[in-house]
């Protein structure tokens, strides 16, 4: 059994990875804010040790607790109207305060969920690349084993409307008459959620013991596909009869055309994705049709 520190365990893939966790046998420490929505964790509730951050969470944890490895997956999106300083405070200032807490208090593995996204595109991947090149310090300087993450897009079940697939799934259910897009020529990498939880999984296990101070894992299901074409797959398999509106908007300012994971890293240690992009689409738009229809009763 190992102490795992958990952040971001009210997000979606945080959830996720905490419910594993617990099934394997770990004790799983979680760091959160007093308001936070604890209902993606109901059936977990028991297995969670919980600190508050407006408490003084970090210090108390590291005090408390003998933390084996943080697994660090919090994130502010700046999809909120946050302002630079705001995303910075969130994706740099405080992780990089939580590195500091475990690297003193000898925790040896620190895992980070970075973005596979370009630092430039906007302010969230801005500052995760500056907490990953301060992982980087602090692993070459032998402080502790740093594990980046270069996570593509995830989807699945039960997801937020912020992130595409999940809109455009529930989009196409809900039977709206037209979706404005862009011309979907960027290409972009899908990985289900369970194989991004088993890469974890495996991390976890593998990078205690294993390797340099300082890993960097690329997490996608190592193939892409135009959004015209993910949509289009969507619209099918739905059954919907939506408009898709291709170019009746414009690519975002430094979008990148192609996103494609290099998981070698990772299938050398053993991990390899199981959810077809076709099979992992189904699954979740099949819970999305139950979701919906609980939501009519």
């Amino acid at each position: 059994m190992m102490n795992i520190l958990l952040t971001g365990a009210t997000g979606y893939l945080g959830s996720h990875l905490a419910g594993a966790f617990v099934a394997a046998g770990n004790r799983v420490v979680v760091l959160k804010r007093q308001d936070s929505d604890l209902s993606r964790l109901i059936d977990i509730l028991s297995g969670l040790t919980f600190y508050n951050l407006e408490q003084g969470g970090v210090a108390t944890a590291f005090h408390d607790e003998r933390i084996d490895i943080v697994v660090h997956t919090a994130a502010c999106y700046g999809r909120s109207g946050e302002s630079p300083g705001e995303v910075f405070a969130a994706n740099t200032a405080w992780p990089l305060q939580l590195l500091e807490a475990a690297a003193a208090a000898g925790t040896p593995l620190f895992i980070n969920t970075d973005t596979s996204l370009d630092r430039f595109l906007n302010p969230y991947a801005l500052t995760k690349k500056q907490f990953r090149d301060w992982g980087c310090y602090f692993a070459g300087k032998e402080r502790i084993r740093f594990v980046n993450i270069l996570l593509e897009h995830f989807y699945g079940p039960g997801d937020t409307e912020s992130k595409f697939v999940s809109q455009v799934i529930r989009r196409c259910l809900r039977e709206e008459p037209e979706m404005q897009l862009t011309a979907g020529i960027q290409r972009r990498d899908f990985i289900f959620i369970d194989d991004v939880v088993a890469a974890y999984l495996l991390l976890v296990q593998h990078a205690l013991a294993n390797g340099p101070a300082f890993q960097e894992y690329g997490l996608g299901s190592g193939t892409d596909i135009a959004i015209r074409d993910l949509v289009k797959m969507i619209k099918s398999l739905t059954g919907s009869e939506i408009s898709l509106n291709f170019g009746a908007m414009p690519l975002r300012q430094n979008e990148m055309l192609e996103s494609l994971a290099d998981t070698n890293a990772l299938r050398s240690i053993g991990w390899q994705p199981q959810v077809p992009l076709n099979d992992g689409l189904a699954q979740t738009i099949e819970l999305e049709k139950r979701l919906m229809e609980r939501k009519k009763t």
